[in-house]
């Protein structure tokens, strides 16, 4: 539809396979399948629940009767209860005990859980695709030399592959994070109206060991190990803190590798992506803007703001709940994973194709190295017997005036030239030059680029071997 509004994490930015988990088939779906699990728990404990009736529910787990539902919540106002009676119309023999003993959050909290549960895992999936590429990439550049930068003003060389080391240490901090949610996801269980688990407790009889088995079955029904011990009538919203903060860790580490790739091609030493017939400007036809990467900055500042809604609203909840987390829970949650997988697969995108100018970036490095090549070219003519003292005045003139050719007249740095023709250093220019092999001031940058890729990331990557290579395509 062209005339109300559409979201354009959902139309532009994020993959079929995440929209479909925020969907709401998934949710009604989820609904469904945790009915089931409570109604087979109930049963399995002894509650007058019966295998018909479940086979009953299970024949409509996916075929969801969305008008019925719709058309009832106009009545009743309540969208639990609206897909309960649902339900209950395609399962008439199951439709007194659908939904027995629980209460809302039932199904729309562990629902949430499992929902974010399952899109932590495309995330995961889409971090290891973009380390990965990187790697090949580091590997492939890690002995190329390039000026590296503090205050983006020109230091000590490092190497292409290094810096993107760096990228990848930052990726690696986050899927660290990643693993560690999933590691301790658990699902709310039936925990009744205030925690308490009062209405289940009346279905037992009293027996507190029921009660907590049902707990426990209904996680393993539902893939998980276990629940939250205790809680209000929903799970700690600290939980959806704490998932947009691992979110917005993601979007702080692709904004970097965006910014120092829009770096870089202001540069024209390493440029993203930029497609045979791509038009980088309307105006200025010449231009290739790094759109992509631009495009990477703005989703991942949005989710870096986004990831505040849950801390507030885990800050500002009253006592067993209140429902002013509802609303904003339904915007703010599946908006910042749609987010962060159309960020994750631009991120892919752009490293992926990412284009390399070794003579732009050699012709940069030899514009600033025989700066960085003086205390080296002083230590050899101390060593010859030169004056310290008288050497470092001379160079500290030389380099003025070098740079004074380049900064004033827009000329090359001829420093190399004006110590060669002082006799006081006693070397020939081809002497200077061979001094001033970018390759001999990188230090460990080729060597640190092998070790964190052999010794780092394959093995943090290991886990993942059976996990097939990902392409991704984005909407330019």
């Amino acid at each position: 539809m062209k005339n109300t509004y559409e979201s354009p994490l959902s139309a532009r930015y994020a993959d079929a396979e995440m929209k479909f988990l925020f969907s709401p088939d998934k949710k009604f779906q989820t609904w469904r399948r945790l009915w089931i699990a409570l109604a087979e728990a109930e049963m399995e404990l002894g509650l007058p629940v019966t295998q018909e009736q479940i086979d009953e529910m299970k024949a409509h787990v996916e075929d969801i009767n969305y008008e019925v539902a719709e058309a009832r919540e106009k009545v009743v106002r309540h969208d639990v209860m609206s897909h309960v009676y649902a339900f209950g119309q395609q399962c008439p023999k199951a439709m007194p005990i659908i939904h027995l003993g629980a209460t809302s959050c039932y199904v729309g909290d562990n629902t949430d859980i499992i929902v974010m549960t399952e899109a932590l895992k495309l995330v995961e999936r889409k971090l290891v695709g973009v380390l990965r590429v990187l790697s090949k990439f580091a590997m492939e550049y890690k002995d190329l030399p390039t000026l590296a930068f503090t205050h983006f003003q020109p230091a000590q060389p490092t190497t292409v592959g290094k810096r993107a080391t760096l990228w990848m240490q930052e990726l690696l901090m986050d899927l660290e994070d990643v693993q560690y949610q999933l590691s301790k996801a658990k699902l709310l269980g039936s925990k009744g109206t205030t925690g308490t688990q009062a209405s289940f407790l009346e279905l037992f009889d009293g027996d507190h060991e029921k009660v907590k088995e049902l707990d426990r079955r209904i996680a393993r029904k539902m893939g998980y190990q276990d629940c939250f011990a205790v809680s209000g009538q929903t799970y700690s919203r600290k939980l959806d803190s704490q998932v947009l903060a691992v979110l917005s860790g993601i979007a702080q580490s692709a904004a970097k590798f965006s910014n120092d790739i829009r770096l870089l091609q202001h540069l024209k030493e390493v440029e993203e992506p930029f497609e045979k017939n791509q038009i980088g400007s309307s105006a200025m036809a010449y231009k290739r803007n790094p759109m992509r990467s631009e495009r990477i900055a703005s989703l991942a500042r949005y989710v870096i703001c986004d990831s505040v809604n849950p801390a507030i609203t885990a800050a500002t909840q009253w006592f067993e709940r209140t429902l002013d987390d509802s609303a904003n829970k339904r915007i703010s949650i599946p908006e910042a994973f749609l987010a962060v997988d159309g960020i994750l697969n631009l991120y892919m995108n752009v490293a992926d194709g990412l284009v390399v100018y070794p003579k732009v970036i050699d012709q940069h490095l030899r514009r600033e190295l025989p700066f960085m090549a003086t205390e080296n070219i002083m230590m050899d003519a101390v060593k010859r017997g030169g004056n310290r003292q008288q050497l470092h005045e001379a160079i500290r003139q030389h380099s003025m005036a070098a740079s004074r050719v380049v900064k004033e007249e827009g000329g090359e740095n001829d420093l190399l030239s004006r110590i060669a023709a002082d006799p006081q250093f006693g070397v020939t220019l081809e002497e200077l030059n061979r001094l001033v092999d970018p390759s001999l001031y990188v230090g460990r940058a080729p060597r640190q680029t092998e070790d964190f890729i052999h010794e780092v990331v394959e093995p943090a990557l290991i886990r993942y071997s059976d996990l097939p290579e990902e392409t991704a395509e984005i909407q330019v």
